[in-house]
């Protein structure tokens, strides 16, 4: 694949999953693809599920500051706070440049890096950590576990994670959710889900205080290869964080589009 169609290709199967995750939170969800935008906005607390993103390859200058006018208006309009995701690659070459520019008009602030990354890269051998244990996240304790993993590991307060994964069915049926266990106690975790041919790697996330000794990696090498052999899959996308980007190409992910995570100005 070109790195243009791995970026279409990330853009793609963001709208592909927070589809179902928003809508395994709430069949109310607000699920809408708009001439220009994908709307994935669950309106719960937790703000990861509250998405909007830009879908058009090379829009020039004036096209992206009416989409993101477009955007912040509907994330105003919404009752809980979430993010455009803006994959930067997918901007006309003029237009990125300018694009913080444009968002801060629209009223938008830049709120934190990431990268789309995917990879031909399973099967993967089984994974092990002389210091964890695994287990499936099939109850609503281990996806409070989850959810607390994930709002400690990204600063939000714990009710917002559970707000978000509490009583799901598709975390507990449909994903191949992992949690990292130190003496039983969760410290990381990572899941990933099938998605148009590939597996998706969603939510990972290591306790603070157990950062920096390969936890992280190692629950994801559990989650892909856990994913890899229930649904023989080769392919694996993901979007990283400034803090994950290190660690993924160790598994065999390459990065393509770098992406922008914007919210509305307070």
């Amino acid at each position: 694949m070109t790195d243009r169609t791995e970026s279409i290709e990330s853009m793609e199967q963001l709208a592909l999953v927070w589809r179902a995750m928003v809508l395994d939170r709430d069949p109310s969800a607000d699920v809408r693809d708009l001439p220009g935008i994908a709307v994935r906005w669950a309106d719960c607390r937790f703000a990861f599920w509250n998405c909007v993103t830009l879908t058009e390859v090379d829009a020039d200058p004036a096209l992206v500051e009416e989409r993101l006018r477009q955007a912040a208006d509907i994330m105003r309009a919404k009752r809980h706070p979430g993010f455009l995701w803006l994959f930067e690659d997918l901007l006309g070459a003029e237009a990125r440049p300018r694009v913080r520019a444009a968002a801060e008009k629209a009223g938008l602030e830049y709120a934190f890096p990431g990268t789309g990354m995917a990879g031909d890269l399973l099967p993967l051998p089984e994974p092990a950590h002389p210091e964890l244990t695994f287990v499936r996240v099939t109850t609503d304790d281990h996806l409070r576990a989850y959810a607390d993993l994930n709002s400690r590991a990204y600063g939000f307060p714990l009710e917002d994670g559970r707000d978000g994964l509490l009583g799901s069915a598709l975390w507990r049926n449909r994903a191949h959710a992992y949690l990292g266990l130190r003496d039983g106690v969760p410290v990381t975790c990572a899941a990933t889900v099938e998605a148009d041919g590939r597996l998706f790697v969603v939510l990972v996330a290591t306790a603070p205080e157990w950062e920096r000794r390969g936890y992280g990696e190692t629950v994801t090498r559990k989650a892909l290869y856990e994913g890899a052999r229930a649904t023989g899959l080769t392919r694996a996308t993901l979007h990283a964080t400034a803090a994950g980007a290190p660690v993924y190409p160790r598994i065999g992910f390459r990065p393509n589009s770098p992406m922008g995570f914007y919210s509305l100005k307070q």
